[in-house]
């Protein structure tokens, strides 16, 4: 279980969100809200353990995840705004060097990965000639492929088209169901089977009766 308490985190001397408590177990999953700038990528760094935060304290399994980095490294995914790609590696090499990296042997063959996103496996072309929605989905295809238990992922639909949305709505609930967790950001509605619990930085709105 990934487990937030009295987070605050600042930009500069500013203090961009402060007491964020909450958590999320297997089979669960948070949506992050917030105006564009309240701090929503700010926090998903917070979490993955790649900004310190200015108080509180982010734990996964009941440890603190400066504590244990390695093994929480291995139980997390996060794919932020970059797609994190190398221009001339093809879309199946930057999958198999992504598995790479993470020492995790992918979970089911790289072709299935890439045809669930709307790829041909057999496009052998440099990732530089693919549009910015194939490279997203390319990156997005390391969810298919990766054993980690907790899925972190700011805007994992923007610039995809309905069919490569509907796809990864798909894979996220297919994870929720084999009890893995999930925190996101999202600008899109994101209807998944299972219920959503809304993290909000900043203000929520609020609507005039």
């Amino acid at each position: 279980m990934l487990e937030v308490s009295a987070l605050c985190c600042v930009r500069g001397e500013r203090e961009i969100f402060q007491d964020l408590t909450f958590s999320v177990g297997p089979g669960e999953w948070i949506h992050v809200r917030g105006e564009n700038g309240a701090g929503k990528t700010t926090l998903l760094k917070a979490l993955c353990g790649l900004l310190r935060p200015m108080k509180g304290v982010v734990t996964w399994m009941g440890q603190p995840i400066d504590q244990n980095r390695d093994e929480y490294h291995r139980a997390l995914a996060y794919l932020g705004h970059a797609t994190a790609l190398k221009d001339d590696m093809d879309a199946s090499e930057n999958l198999l060097a992504s598995c790479a990296v993470a020492d995790a042997p992918p979970v089911q063959p790289i072709g299935d990965a890439l045809r669930m996103l709307g790829l041909n496996p057999a496009n052998r072309a440099p990732i530089r000639t693919h549009s910015q929605g194939q490279k997203r989905r390319v990156g997005l295809a390391r969810l298919a492929l990766t054993p980690a238990k907790l899925w972190i992922l700011d805007e994992p639909l923007a610039a995809l088209d309905t069919g490569a949305v509907a796809s990864i709505l798909r894979l996220l609930d297919h994870h929720l169901d084999q009890g893995g967790s999930l925190v996101l950001t999202s600008h899109q509605a994101v209807d998944l089977a299972r219920p959503v619990r809304e993290v909000w930085v900043g203000a929520a709105p609020t609507f005039a009766a």
